[in-house]
């Protein structure tokens, strides 16, 4: 099954690749990870998807709480949250099919960033789900030259999931 795991991390040189070879000394595969600074500029956040029965997942997120840049982890696939995922796609369209294809990105919510000649480039951010069907679709339209997904980025919905705890 696929989850997303949400991790605060202290923002130290080596904490991102401490995590990284975490996954790859255990022969864990990581579908996608993003990596950004949060509020707090000594944290930064991973959100990261990874597969793997659930008895797998509650392996990988114990071996994660004993690292010790790691401040806190949340599997955030068991609670109710929200979760995107960024593209930009790059196309090479013959020019009768232009208006055609911006009528596709619009319906999808997507937009055009830009139109020159010899590239159309588009926008979508959505689930991992319509992202990929949206590239498929494109890629029926015209040549595909380019695609550049972000990976999920995810939130819980919960009030306070993942939190630096105040220390005394």
């Amino acid at each position: 099954m696929r989850h997303i795991i949400g991790i605060l991390l202290q923002n130290e040189s080596g904490a991102l690749a401490r995590v990284a070879g975490l996954f790859s000394s255990r022969g864990y595969n990581i579908e996608s990870l993003s990596v950004s600074a949060t509020q707090d500029p000594t944290v930064s956040r991973i959100t990261l998807v990874t597969t793997g029965s659930d008895a797998v997942i509650q392996q990988i997120v114990a071996q994660l709480n004993k690292l010790i840049d790691v401040v806190t982890v949340d599997d955030m696939t068991v609670g109710d949250h929200l979760e995107q995922d960024l593209a930009l796609v790059k196309l090479r369209l013959k020019p009768d099919q232009r208006e055609h294809a911006a009528g596709v990105v619009r319906a999808a919510g997507g937009r055009v960033l830009s139109a020159e000649p010899e590239s159309y480039i588009v926008e979508l951010t959505s689930s991992e789900a319509e992202v990929t069907r949206f590239v498929g679709e494109m890629a029926r339209l015209g040549e595909l030259l380019e695609v550049v997904r972000s990976g999920a980025v995810a939130i819980s919905r919960r009030a306070l999931s993942l939190h630096v705890v105040a220390k005394a």
